[in-house]
């Protein structure tokens, strides 16, 4: 799956495109907005971006599940040696490590803003609705036409892979794609 990304001007233009979008089968698990105004997407029955999408928490987890692994394996290895500490204990401790740092990454990923919207802070500090919409790819011509035909106030930034890349680096930049 793809996701596209669209900046509209106002309210009403996001509520539009989402009414047309849903009429092409995107379903609200589809379909995200990232605002300032959050009760206004509220008032608006509109899909406000979850928190997983706004802030850098999965990619963070992702960071720390890893780090944690490899910690947990380099620190166990030594104590295999070790004809005390039973499989039970190594694999405790390797647990214990991913564990922990899922939970830093957490910590850390709550407070960063996600990396793939980073680049449209400025835009919904201003007051610009930023939509984001999933779509396999079969799909994606025909949301890009409908969006083009019916909503050429809300202008296409880009694309991306729906998917996290926990390595991805923080001067991200989306692929462009033709109006």
């Amino acid at each position: 799956m793809k996701r596209l990304y669209y900046l509209s001007p106002s309210i009403d233009s996001a509520e539009q495109v989402s009414n047309d979008l849903h009429e092409k089968g995107i379903t609200d698990w589809n379909f995200h907005i990232v605002s300032r105004d959050e009760a206004g997407l509220y008032s608006h029955h509109l899909h406000s971006a979850s928190l997983l999408y706004r802030t850098d928490v999965v990619r963070f987890v992702e960071r720390g599940l890893i780090a944690g692994g490899i910690l947990g394996i380099l620190f166990t290895m030594p104590l295999a040696y070790i004809e005390t500490f039973t499989f039970n204990v190594w694999l405790a401790i390797t647990f214990f490590c991913v564990l922990f740092g899922s939970w830093a990454g957490f910590v850390g990923g709550i407070s960063q803003e996600n990396y793939k919207i980073q680049s449209f802070h400025e835009q919904i500090s201003q007051g610009q609705y930023l939509i984001m919409v999933d779509v396999h790819k079969q799909h994606e011509e025909l949301i890009r036409c409908v969006m083009a035909i019916r909503h050429p106030e809300a202008i296409v930034q880009g694309k991306s892979s729906v998917f996290t890349n926990p390595f991805a680096s923080e001067d991200f930049k989306l692929q462009t794609v033709e109006p």
